[in-house]
């Protein structure tokens, strides 16, 4: 019998080894060999980005308050986040990945599919690809990356997670051997097995990958409903149809900041607000689409979270725009209580600017594409000489009615 077509197909996932704190390590020789967090200052509020292995071995792990990584691992090393720096080195990884096939699907900064299956010829199978690719971004860029070869999309994350730092793991590619291999596995390596169907599963008496494997559709539905059962059953023997995705982008594009202490004055908080705007409209226009919204968020002390939201005149990438919205929503605030966190994002990106009906008073096109140059060339001298190196004057235009 022959094996379904699927299982023809080669996949990989490529995903970077401890990204941010990597690229820390490789630019700063004093840090290498040593527990690196990247994330909020140790004795400050905020979170844990990324950390390195050396600290991992104390339990550190994303989104972990950065206080509680310090009291795991008093003598780690914390530096901020450098999300330009990450971006740039993340572009030119998937600049790599591009060599090998035009099938990629960023999944995020520092993770993508590949689809090889039509890329053999030129450069061998799916392990000698994903060997090539790990050598040219260790050659390239002085980093590594584990890689997952597999039939499928869900096969090859799972490999990909094996192995770390710096592996590569090739899973069966027959259904036998791809079900033997995902026997032993707990549940929670299944896609959508988070807490509450795990805790389900559990009360089933259903523990290992295998346990889904010889289970009936009739018990898996009693125990996570009927949509439930048949996705945990198709990946417990193996199958996944999804394909790449060409273009998985952000939907919206945001920046939120925690205050060190909460904070009282409407200033200080305006003056952050700025700041925030000013780098999401910088990554909005690296982005190239432009925006159809924007949306304030504030925590209060109390950790009361709220948004407020409202959409622009005309989709726009220009920074005026973003900082009028930005103020607009702000001033319809009163701040009954300390802030604990501020943010802006926006949000509708879309790729071109729609037909629609010029305002009596919006500026005409020619104006408009004056403004966003401005903003580039703003943006190269930022990348250049720092982000400080040059400020705008705070005159922002009246808000939209």
């Amino acid at each position: 019998m022959n094996a379904p077509a699927s299982l023809s197909r080669v996949f990989l996932h490529v995903d970077m080894d401890a990204f941010y704190a990597a690229i820390e390590q490789r630019d700063h020789p004093e840090y290498r060999g040593k527990p690196l967090v990247v994330g909020a200052p140790r004795d400050q509020r905020g979170v844990v980005s990324t950390a390195s292995y050396e600290a991992r071995k104390y339990g550190i792990h994303s989104a972990m308050p950065s206080r509680e990584a310090a009291r795991r691992c008093p003598h780690a090393i914390f530096v901020p986040v450098d999300m330009r720096r990450y971006e740039e080195v993340s572009a030119r990884v998937f600049a790599i990945l591009g060599q090998y096939t035009p099938y990629v699907e960023g999944l995020s900064i520092d993770e993508a599919f590949l689809d090889v299956t039509g890329s053999r010829q030129l450069y061998g199978s799916g392990p000698e690809i994903a060997r090539r690719i790990k050598d040219d971004i260790k050659n390239q860029l002085g980093l590594t990356c584990s890689i997952g070869v597999a039939p499928n999309k869900f096969l090859a994350k799972l490999g990909s997670e094996f192995q770390k730092p710096d592996g590569l793991t090739v899973l069966p590619a027959t259904r036998p051997a791809i079900m033997e291999f995902l026997r032993p596995l707990p549940v929670t390596r299944l896609w959508g097995v988070g807490k509450v169907t795990r805790q389900a599963l559990d009360r089933a008496g259903l523990h290992v990958i295998g346990d889904i494997q010889e289970a009936s559709l009739q018990r898996l539905t009693q125990a996570v409903g009927a949509h439930a059962a048949a996705h945990l059953h198709a990946l417990a023997c193996g199958d996944d149809s999804r394909e790449i995705e060409l273009d998985v982008r952000e939907k919206t594009i945001s920046r939120e900041h925690t205050f060190l202490r909460d904070e009282r004055n409407r200033s200080a908080v305006d003056a952050m607000l700025i700041h925030l705007v000013e780098d999401v409209a910088r990554r909005l226009r690296a982005d190239g689409r432009r925006a159809t919204g924007g949306r304030l968020k504030i925590r209060w002390k109390n950790f009361e979270t709220f948004t407020r939201q409202k959409a622009f005149p005309r989709p726009t990438r220009m920074e005026a725009d973003l900082q009028a919205m930005a103020q607009h929503l702000f001033k319809k605030i009163t701040l009954t209580q300390p802030v604990r966190l501020i943010g802006f994002g926006v949000t509708g990106l879309v790729e071109s600017q729609h037909s629609q009906q010029l305002e009596l008073f919006e500026p005409p096109d020619e104006v408009r594409v004056k403004k966003e140059n401005l903003d580039r060339t703003v943006d190269h001298i930022r990348a250049t000489y720092g982000p400080d190196a040059i400020r705008r004057a705070r005159h922002l235009p009246p808000p939209e009615k």
